[in-house]
Formats: structure tokens, C-alpha cells, sequence
């Protein structure tokens, strides 16, 4: 199992390998905004949010390649430090520089001939997060063709050498289209990892997650004529049909490179998953011949149908339960309330608590703590931890009632959760104590059920992955198709053959397959003591002890028949001279907890149609803003 374990963490690091990349940068954008007005004229108002992370940094900058035949220039520009709110408008400069003073900034051409926008941020040895706000207004962004209106920019450039956790865009037409259908839009980036959508009539919203420096993002929105009354950039001739064929072929393009990326990722994880699968069912396979012809099977020294003794004298509830269900793990949430009302029944006949019927209400009990306290030496087990959990209530020594007690248990779920897990704990400490239950085997069947899990979570997982797959991509090759289905007919195989495995495992050794067999003979022997006509009636004492036990097993109402039978007059205390075994008698007091706590339990667990769609990696027509950082850095023009 250490094995599948190994495989499986190879099999995560191969996926997050694939889908990630560590960066190690001196900047790292946080996220990137922009907000994108097109005016009548034709102009664009851009102002963008930077929330970055600067580190040993004096300067930064970004520029814009000229373009005369695309845009006229950029203008009005604007730099403000936005950090933790504030509002501080940075001084600006007339001239090119290359280091900026703090909270300075030019936008000018630089000696390359582009216009550039550049800041100090006057982190030259030190580490900040900052955040700005960049506005600026590019002239004539919008053609006006015969038969549609077209953005084609280019937000961020290949020289963008930032990283971004999320960049985001929202782009505002300066009036509303008859149908937002009218509306086609269009991304572009080499990674093929961005959205953009019309989301409304005059509205367009892309975004973009774990942006890579270097690569470009632009957009292209083709719009109704109408929409732009005064753009002096214009052309007669007709564009909208030769851009859909082109955006179409960059859709069907990056698809294709899409499917190509996720077949190789899915037949990578699959062939991993196989792997995982035969190595896991090869040790199966070994282990079960092992099992066959090393580890002992036991089976009761004495075959018993009945057995009147209490099998071990310092037997808890809780142990009982678990050898007579033969449960290798815990007790079940649905058993816990037995094992409490049982554990009660015990300490009070150790004297521990009192349990006393109301004078006044015949059929109303109370619980009290006696003087009695619990010496370290005392072998309880978990009633140990059902007498802890009484001491934290408010008035137990003057007595509560069971109503009372109940509220308490569903009053407090995540002590009843932690009560539960103590409970497991001392229950598998006295079974290994006593010597009924094999370390080794119990180790290795933990082993098998984590197994099963990561089996479970991986049939899942394919299964998942493969309707992906159909659903979303039905061109999906053949290859991978067949080895979906390969690969989940070879895990289900391999969970069959581990749960069969499994079972096959005795945690239990010969002195705890003798003690099984006794406590069944004794819960059987509880049950049909009327039928067996014995002369000798068990003492009340013998028959308060079945009753712990009984409670445990779940099977109080079949014993209190029997005890009715011994005790015709059951209804009157004094022929029975038992509390306990009145209040067995008179009320469903086993039932009482296991709801009470199953519903604390439960509290505590609740507690291409150009109208959008994904980027294409086609496009790099647009303009083409260029960021850098660190005037300390050389410029690099980026290529055309």
C-alpha cells in the first residue's frame, strides 16, 4: 500500500506540474483591471488598477508601439498611488527619464520613438504592495468600416513582464445595440486560458486567470456602424465577413490545440491511474497467496449456542459491541447512543452515578453524581469518558432529569463528536490491552481501507473525467476513449479484489475469537431464556449486568421480556428491588440516547459565433501596449 501511496503523490505532482508553473519574480501583479470606454469620436478612455507587489524596484513603465495606420497617439494621461484607499495623484513630468522620482511620472515618447507611461515607485531595496491607477485616452482606437465598427487592441504586450494572479477587463460601447447578438467579440493569448463575453447591449467583459509574463492578451469587438456617429478613422470597405473566417479559423485552431494539451494531461493521469491499479492488484494477489499459506485462520476452541456468564469481568459495553459485530473499525455514530445508555446502566451499578425514579412522576427518571469518584485505576474504558462528559453539566449532583441530559447531549454536538472519538479510542485501547485484537493485522486492514478510498476517489474522478471529456469534446480520440474505459473496468477490478482482501483479514486472535463466540452464546442465551425452562432464575444482580449488555447489543427490548416473564409484577418496584431493572422495564431508555446523540452528532457534521466564449491564441494584429519594469532593466521592443 506504500506503493500505491508513492504512485499516487507522483500522480498529483504530474497533474499540478502540467496545469501550473512557479514563478519567481521581483513583481507579481495581484490583479490586473481594466476599464475600457469607447467614446463617440472613436477614442478610448482606458484607465487601469494595479495591485502589485514590488520588490527592489525604482521605476515602472509601460509603452505603446506607434502605429499611425491604427491609432493617432495617447494622451491625458493620468498616474495615482490608490494604496489602502488612498488617493495621492502623482507630479508629472514633461520630459523621458530613466530612473522616475518617487511619486513622479512622464507619458511621452521615449528614445525608441513609442509613447511611454512611467512612475517612480521608490522601492529601490524594499518590498511593498502597491496599488495605482493608470488613465490615459488612445486617439482614433475605433475603425468605422462599411459594414462594422472594430476594436482591435491589444491590452497587455508579449513584453509584459509582470506576472498576474487575475486580469480582468470590462470594455463600455458608447451606446446599446439592438441585440447584444449584434455584439461579436473575440480574445487572444497564447495560453488559451481566457473568457470573453458580451454581457450586455453596450458591454464586454473578459478575464483571465494566472496570466504568464510574456504573452499577450488582446481583444477584438465588431459592432454595429451605427454605434459610432463621429470616428474619423473610417474605410469603405466591407470587413465582417473576412473577420469571422478569420476568428473562426483561430477558434477551430486553438481547439484543436485545446484537445491536443487535455488528451495528452488525461492519457498521462490514465496511464498513471493504470500503473497504480496493476501495481496495487499485484500486491493483492501476493498478499492473498500469503494469506493462504502463512497467516492463521482462528476459529472458537468451543462451539457455543448458549452462555450464561458475562464472558470477561472487565468487559465494557463498548468492547462487547465491537467483538460481537466482529467490527474491525469504530463504533458507528448509530451505535454510540447504545454504548451511552449502556455505559450509565454500568456506572450506575458501580456507583459511580445514581439513577432514582421521581416519587412524584413515576415514569420520570433522575440522574445524579454520587461521592464516588473515579480512581485512575479504575477499569472503565470509555464508560471513563461518558463519566467525564456527566461532570461538565450544571447541576448533576443535585440530580437532571433524562429530558434534561438529552437537551444537554443536543446542546453540545462538537463535545459529543470528541466524545464519540474518545469513546473509539478506549474501546480498540482495552481490546488490544486484553489481548483480542492483532496489532499487525489490524495495521495491515487499515491499510486496505485507505485503499479502498483513493480506489473509490479515483473511479469517481475518471468517471467524472470521461463525461467531461464525451460531453464537451465527442471528437475526442478513440485512444483515450478506450483507455477511460480500461482504466475504470482496472480499478473497479482492483477495489473488488482489495474489499475481498480485506474481509478476508482477522484482526482478532484466538483469545478474542473465543471471547466472540461466548458473548454471542450469552446474547442468544438473553433472548431465549424463556424458551430454555430452566429451574434456576438468574439473581437480579446477574440479570442488571445482561442488562448493560443487552442495551449495548441493541437487543433491551427482547431481554425485558424475558424479565417480565421472571417478574410478572414488573410495574412495582418493590417486587423487584432494582432500579435499574424498572427503569428498563417502564421506559424506552436506550432509544432516548441513541437519538438524543445521533442528533448531536449530525448538527456537528452539517455545522465561434464571435458572441464569446474562450481565447484563441490567433490575433496579435492589435495594438500593441508593451509593459516593462525596472528602468534599471534594458527595453526590449517585443515582436511584430
Amino acid at each position: 500500500m506504500k506503493k500505491a501511496k508513492i504512485c499516487l503523490m507522483i500522480l498529483i505532482t504530474i497533474i499540478i506540474i502540467g496545469i501550473t508553473k512557479t514563478v519567481s519574480a521581483d513583481l507579481e501583479l495581484n490583479t490586473l483591471e481594466f476599464e475600457a470606454n469607447i467614446q463617440e469620436s472613436g477614442d478610448m478612455k482606458v484607465t487601469e488598477y494595479w495591485d502589485i507587489r514590488i520588490q527592489d524596484t525604482n521605476t515602472l513603465y509601460k509603452y505603446f508601439e506607434r502605429d499611425s495606420t491604427k491609432f493617432s497617439g495617447i494622451q491625458d494621461v493620468l498616474v495615482t498611488d490608490i494604496t489602502n484607499g488612498g488617493n495621492i495623484k502623482l507630479t508629472r513630468d514633461l520630459s523621458w527619464q530613466y530612473h522616475v522620482t518617487k511619486n513622479h511620472y512622464y507619458g511621452t515618447l521615449n528614445k525608441e520613438r513609442n509613447f511611454e507611461i512611467g512612475w517612480g515607485v521608490g522601492l529601490d531595496n524594499s518590498t511593498a504592495t502597491r496599488e495605482y491607477k493608470i488613465e490615459y485616452t488612445v486617439k482614433d482606437a475605433i475603425t468605422k468600416y462599411e459594414d462594422c465598427a472594430e476594436l482591435y487592441w491589444q491590452f497587455i504586450g508579449n513584453g509584459f513582464e509582470v506576472p498576474a494572479k487575475k486580469v480582468t477587463g470590462k470594455i463600455t460601447l458608447p451606446q446599446s445595440a439592438e441585440n447584444k447578438e449584434d455584439i461579436r467579440v473575440w480574445g487572444h493569448t497564447e495560453e488559451l486560458n481566457g473568457e470573453i463575453y458580451a454581457t450586455s447591449a453596450n458591454t464586454i467583459e473578459f478575464k483571465l486567470e494566472g496570466y504568464k509574463s510574456g504573452n499577450m492578451l488582446e481583444v477584438r469587438i465588431l459592432f454595429p456602424t451605427g454605434m459610432i456617429q463621429n470616428a474619423t478613422r473610417t474605410s469603405n470597405i466591407a470587413t465582417l465577413q473576412k473577420v469571422i473566417e478569420e476568428e473562426t479559423k483561430w477558434v477551430e485552431e486553438a481547439n484543436a490545440k485545446r484537445l491536443k494539451k487535455e488528451i495528452m494531461i488525461t492519457s498521462i493521469v490514465l496511464i498513471v491511474a493504470i500503473i497504480i491499479n496493476m501495481v496495487i492488484i499485484i500486491k493483492i494477489r501476493i498478499y492473498r497467496k500469503k494469506q493462504k499459506t502463512q497467516i492463521p485462520k482462528y476459529i472458537p476452541e468451543n462451539k457455543l449456542e448458549y452462555y450464561r456468564e458475562i464472558p470477561r469481568n472487565n468487559a465494557t459495553p463498548g468492547e462487547a459491541l465491537r467483538l460481537i459485530n466482529k467490527s474491525i473499525s469504530d463504533i458507528t455514530s448509530a451505535d454510540i447512543g447504545k454504548i451511552f445508555s449502556a455505559g450509565l446502566l454500568d456506572l450506575n451499578l458501580k456507583g459511580f452515578i445514581q439513577i432514582d425514579i421521581n416519587q412524584q412522576k413515576k415514569r420520570e427518571i433522575i440522574i445524579r453524581l454520587t461521592s464516588k469518584e473515579v480512581k485512575d485505576s479504575e477499569e472503565l474504558g470509555e464508560e471513563r469518558n461518558i463519566y467525564s462528559f456527566l461532570k461538565y453539566i450544571k447541576n448533576i449532583e443535585n440530580g437532571i432529569t433524562i429530558k434534561e441530559l438529552q437537551k444537554q447531549i443536543e446542546r453540545y454536538p462538537t463535545k459529543i463528536e470528541k466524545l464519540t472519538d474518545n469513546m473509539n479510542k478506549q474501546i480498540s485501547k482495552g481490546l488490544k490491552e486484553n489481548e483480542l485484537i492483532d496489532e499487525k493485522a489490524e495495521e495491515e486492514y487499515k491499510k486496505y481501507s485507505a485503499g479502498q478510498v483513493i480506489y473509490v476517489m479515483l473511479i469517481i474522478f475518471i468517471i467524472i473525467a470521461s463525461v467531461v471529456f464525451l460531453v464537451t469534446m465527442p471528437k475526442i480520440n478513440y485512444i483515450v476513449k478506450i483507455s477511460m474505459v480500461v482504466t475504470i473496468i482496472i480499478t473497479i477490478t482492483g477495489l473488488i479484489q482489495s474489499i475481498k482482501t480485506s474481509k478476508k483479514i482477522n484482526i482478532f486472535t484466538q483469545k478474542g475469537v473465543n471471547e466472540i463466540e461466548e458473548w454471542n452464546g450469552l446474547k442468544k442465551y438473553m433472548k431465549d431464556y424463556s424458551l430454555l425452562h430452566e429451574k434456576e432464575v438468574p439473581a437480579v444482580a446477574i440479570w442488571e449486568k445482561y442488562l448493560v449488555f443487552a442495551t449495548a447489543f441493541g437487543i433491551s427490548k427482547e431481554v425485558i421480556k424475558q424479565l417480565k416473564l421472571v417478574y410478572p409484577n414488573f410495574e412495582d418496584i418493590s417486587t423487584i428491588n432494582s432500579t435499574t431493572l424498572f427503569i428498563a422495564m417502564n421506559t424506552d431508555f436506550n432509544r432516548t440516547f441513541s437519538n438524543a446523540i445521533n442528533t448531536s452528532i449530525s448538527s456537528s457534521y452539517s455545522s465561434a459565433t464571435g458572441g464569446g466564449g474562450g481565447f484563441s491564441g490567433g490575433g496579435g494584429g492589435g495594438r500593441r501596449p508593451v509593459v516593462a519594469v525596472e528602468v534599471d532593466k534594458i527595453h526590449l521592443k517585443p515582436t511584430t
